[in-house]
C-alpha cells in the first residue's frame, strides 16, 4: 500500500519543538502502488459517500460535541480533576487551563472551535467544532482527539474519549449535528412547515431512525459504548424524534429567524471514540435512503419516553437501539444499507474485528461478579 498525502491537510502542529525544527501533519489517502484507492481505507469510505450525495446535488455538513473526561492518571481508577458540573464556572484549576489551552491550540490549527465548556458528570468536558463538510470535519475530529491528549499530557493528566469510563455517572457523547445543502440553500429548510423542516429533512430525519439499530455498531463501535446507551444518563435508548426532548435519537433544534441555514438535525447515539470517517458515511447513507425512497416521518415524541410504560412505547411503535455489543453486531451484520456504505472489505472486516472484540469481552470475569458471587457461590 502507499500512504498518499493529501497537501490541503498541511498544518504544523504547535506542541512541538518550535526552535527552528518544525514538526507537521497531513492525512494521507491509503493506494495500491498503482494508485487506485484502497479499499479498507476508512477516508476513502467516506469520499465515496460523498461522491454518491454530490452526484444527488448535496454537500454534507456536519458539526460533532465531542465530550470527554480529564484524569489524574491513565490507569487504575479514574480519578477526576473536579467536581464540577454542567455549565459551571469552576474555580481556576488544571482543567480550566487545560481546556483553554486545547482551544487555543486547535484555533491556531485553523480548526474553529464554537463552544467550550464543562459536562455533566465531574472532570467531563466538551469542546464543540464549528460545523464544516464532513470530510473535513472528520480530518479535524482526528485531530481534535489528539490535541486534546496531547495538551493533558503536556500537563502530566490524562484525557479520555472512552465512552463510559466511571459508573454512575454520564457518559460521554458526539451529537453529531448533520445538514445538507444544495449551493448555498439549506436543503432542510421550509418557510411554510411547522417544524421549518423541508420534505428533504423529513425523509432523512426517518431514514435515521429507519436505519437506526443497523448504525448503532459503527457509530458506538465498543464494548463499552452500550455502558452508555442506558436509561437515566442522558443517552438516547429509544428510536424517538422531538425537538425540544433530550431524551430521544434524533433532535431538531429550534429555528432561529435569519438562521435558515442553521436549520439541522442531531443524532444523539454517537460517542466520541468511534471512526469518524466511517459513522459519518453510515449516516448519511441512511439519510439518503429515506430522501430516496421517500420515508414518512413519524410525529415526534415531545413528552418524556423513559416514564412511558411499556405498552405505551409498543403503542407507539418505538423501538430500542441495541442493548450491548453483541445484538449491534448481529443487526448490523444482516444490513445491505451498511454493507453498501462501507463496502465489502471494510464491512467484512469491521464485523469480524467486533466478534472478536465480544469474545474477549465475554470470557472475562469482571469485579462485579466477584463481589455479587464469590463468597455467596
Amino acid at each position: 500500500m502507499i500512504a498518499l498525502p493529501d497537501p490541503s491537510t498541511f498544518c504544523i502542529l504547535p506542541w512541538r519543538p518550535q526552535d527552528g525544527n518544525r514538526v507537521a501533519r497531513m492525512f494521507c489517502d491509503i493506494v495500491h502502488p498503482d494508485g487506485t484507492p484502497f479499499e479498507g481505507d476508512p477516508r476513502g469510505v467516506l469520499r465515496r459517500n460523498l461522491k454518491r450525495a454530490a452526484d444527488l446535488g448535496y454537500t454534507f455538513y456536519v458539526g460533532p460535541e465531542l465530550e470527554f473526561f480529564y484524569f489524574k492518571e491513565a490507569t487504575g481508577v479514574p480519578q477526576p480533576l473536579d467536581q464540577g458540573g454542567y455549565f459551571d464556572l469552576t474555580p481556576l484549576d488544571v482543567a480550566s487551563d487545560l481546556r483553554r489551552e486545547t482551544v487555543l491550540t486547535l484555533e491556531e490549527m485553523g480548526i474553529p472551535v464554537e463552544y467550550s465548556h464543562h459536562e455533566v458528570a465531574p472532570s467531563q468536558h466538551e469542546i464543540d467544532l464549528k460545523y464544516t463538510d464532513a470530510l473535513t470535519m472528520a480530518d479535524n475530529a482526528m485531530t481534535y482527539r489528539l490535541v486534546v491528549k496531547e495538551i493533558a499530557l503536556k500537563h502530566g493528566v490524562h484525557a479520555t474519549f472512552m465512552p463510559k469510563p466511571m459508573s454512575g455517572l454520564n457518559g460521554s457523547g458526539m451529537h453529531t449535528h448533520q445538514s445538507l445543502f444544495r449551493g448555498e440553500r439549506n436543503a432542510f429548510y421550509d418557510p411554510e412547515d411547522i417544524h421549518h423542516l423541508s420534505k428533504e429533512g423529513r425523509c432523512y430525519i426517518a431514514g435515521l431512525m429507519k436505519h437506526a439499530r443497523e448504525l448503532t455498531l459503527v457509530a458506538n463501535q465498543w464494548v463499552n459504548s452500550y455502558k452508555r446507551l442506558v436509561p437515566g444518563y442522558e443517552a438516547p435508548v429509544y428510536i424517538t424524534w422531538a425537538r425540544r426532548n433530550r431524551s430521544d435519537l434524533v433532535r431538531v433544534p429550534m429555528y432561529k429567524p435569519g438562521k435558515e441555514n442553521a436549520t439541522r438535525v442531531e443524532l444523539r447515539s454517537p460517542d466520541p471514540a468511534c471512526n469518524p470517517y466511517l459513522a459519518f458515511s453510515v449516516m448519511l447513507a441512511a439519510g439518503l435512503d429515506g430522501i430516496e425512497k421517500g420515508y414518512k416521518l413519524a410525529e415526534p415524541v415531545e413528552q418524556n419516553v423513559y416514564e412511558m410504560k411499556p405498552d405505551e412505547r409498543k403503542a407507539l411503535g418505538i423501538e430500542l437501539l441495541p442493548e450491548d455489543l453483541w445484538e449491534a453486531i448481529q443487526v448490523t451484520e444482516k444490513s445491505e444499507l451498511v454493507r453498501k456504505a462501507l463496502g465489502d472489505h471494510v464491512f467484512t472486516n469491521f464485523i469480524e474485528n467486533k466478534k472478536i472484540e465480544w469474545d474477549n469481552y465475554r470470557a472475562q470475569v469482571t469485579d462485579l461478579e466477584l463481589k455479587m458471587y464469590l463468597s455467596v457461590l
